[in-house]
């Protein structure tokens, strides 16, 4: 069978299409891990984010899918249904998979929008036996975390326990499967590669433990550094390491970078999400290690910097640091400093908009962004499905916004109980301008050419809806806003 597999174009604000284009590494995956004798086509569309139709039409006429999956998070709904619209009105007997953090924690959002299988928790195993169901005309009551009708109703089988990659049941992602180019980070050509899957802390916010459990698997070094020399091959220079907390077990950290280092894989950039406590408590050690390693950018989960939001978001005990028989108060800037010492960029994680926040606890996380991080990844918490995070902000009866598409993150779906959602993102967007302007000297050290040819536009990005005027504090801010709010709609149509 053809299969076609297709990642959605929405965006997170803080990875503008111009300087970040990620791949989706479960989609290539997935593509590894399906019985070879069927011919598989990946297709991000973030790629081609401006000409989506256009694209789907011609990957469609051209590889004539018997089956397409689509990867869906919860802001990407929307889009996913009109692509599967467009797909069945070219193609009324194609069969719609669909499946990732969206169908997995809300799989009763699709049993109405013409999809015909929803694969649930992690997909290799579980897509790969439904192909085979499919091609032999056998049932499907067997394969685990699969939902699928029968007899006019929905069934949701039993979930897959979660993948012990320590057996090494799942194969190398198929990278030569992909059909579109223009993965970028700054100009160089990025892929992202995993070295392992879970985590056993509990925030509030976190899609991972709703989907997953509390788990921590391991690849084996040898699969990690053959992936690594996988996607190098394929033309990356910088690697994101996408483990859900790769900084969980310090000491097969440092042993991973050792072994980059003797693989001779350090001449690459490597760019990687970490906890605040490990960096903090290993930090003197570790850190000078990474610099070897070829790290360049570190995501600290800083979460935020005032310990009464630490507690309701439930990530205290990962942002605290320890030592001398017991706990030594919030491990961020010791973190962030341990990082900077050893020439390694700080993207700095803060939620912002708690149920308790004022403006000043606001204000205070954006004082400390400038302050103390490169770039700027400030969200507001956002109630994602099955969260504890989204039951907590629905008893309280904050959440002001049920439009699922503007649930990424960076736009303000929630109120606080002293501050309206508007004004709370209206505050994040009017510092975080500035704060991504002023890195715009390290991506030149980075990449100088890159910045010298797309300075302008990451510039346009980051002031969409400002004028001269309001450059220039001629003009009210709120206005300048409230055309970016509208660009920002606009940019959310795909379809």
């Amino acid at each position: 069978m053809n299969v076609l597999l297709l990642s959605m174009p929405d965006y997170f604000e803080h990875m503008p299409p111009v300087a970040v284009r990620m791949p989706n590494g479960a989609l290539t995956s997935l593509a590894g891990n399906i019985d070879a004798h069927h011919g598989v086509a990946v297709a991000d569309l973030i790629l081609s984010r401006g000409s989506v139709r256009e694209t789907l039409i011609r990957l469609i006429h051209e590889f004539s899918p018997e089956v397409i999956g689509l990867s869906v998070m919860t802001f990407q709904r929307r889009t996913a249904g009109r692509i599967i619209d467009l797909a069945r009105a070219l193609k009324p007997a194609v069969k719609i998979v669909v499946g990732g953090y969206d169908p997995s924690l809300a799989p009763e959002a699709y049993e109405k929008i013409g999809v015909d299988y929803m694969v649930r928790g992690e997909g290799e195993i579980t897509f790969r036996e439904l192909l085979r169901a499919l091609e032999s005309g056998g049932g499907f009551a067997s394969i685990c975390g699969l939902s699928h009708r029968a007899g006019g109703r929905w069934v949701h089988n039993p979930l897959r326990p979660a993948h012990r990659l320590e057996d090494g049941d799942i194969r190398l992602p198929r990278r030569a499967a992909r059909v579109l180019r223009g993965y970028t980070l700054l100009g160089r050509q990025v892929d992202v590669v995993e070295t392992s899957r879970g985590c056993t802390y509990d925030c509030s916010f976190c899609s991972i433990i709703e989907m997953r459990g509390r788990n921590f698997h391991v690849y084996s070094f040898e699969r990690v550094l053959q992936d690594i020399r996988d996607a190098r091959d394929h033309g990356a220079r910088t690697i994101f390491l996408v483990d859900d907390n790769i900084t969980l077990n310090v000491r097969r950290f440092e042993a991973l970078c050792h072994a980059i280092i003797e693989g001779g894989l350090n001449r690459l950039d490597y760019f990687v999400q970490a906890m605040t406590s490990a960096i903090a408590d290993h930090g003197a050690t570790l850190a000078p290690l990474m610099h070897r390693a070829g790290f360049r950018y570190v995501f600290l989960g800083i979460e935020n910097v005032l310990e009464r939001d630490l507690q309701f978001l439930r990530a205290t005990a990962k942002n605290t640091a320890r030592g001398m028989g017991g706990n030594r108060g919030n491990a961020t800037i010791r973190a962030i400093d341990c990082l900077h010492r050893n020439k390694m960029y700080v993207v700095g994680g803060l939620i912002v908009g708690n149920p308790d926040d004022t403006r000043e606890s606001v204000e205070a996380n954006l004082a400390f962004a400038r302050r103390y991080v490169d770039w700027p990844y400030i969200q507001h918490p956002t109630p994602y499905p099955r969260t504890p995070m989204a039951e907590h902000f629905r008893e309280r009866g904050l959440i002001t916004n049920e439009r699922l598409e503007e649930y990424d993150g960076t736009t303000a779906v929630v109120r606080t109980e002293h501050v309206p959602a508007e004004d709370i993102e209206f505050l994040r967007w009017k510092a975080e301008r500035w704060m991504k302007l002023c890195h715009m000297p390290a991506a030149f050290c980075h990449d100088p050419w890159f910045v010298v040819r797309h300075a302008p536009e990451m510039l346009a990005h980051a002031y969409r809806g400002c004028t001269l005027r309001s450059v220039l504090g001629l003009e009210d801010n709120r206005k300048a806003f409230e055309r970016y709010k509208a660009v920002r709609r606009q940019e959310r149509v795909y379809v």
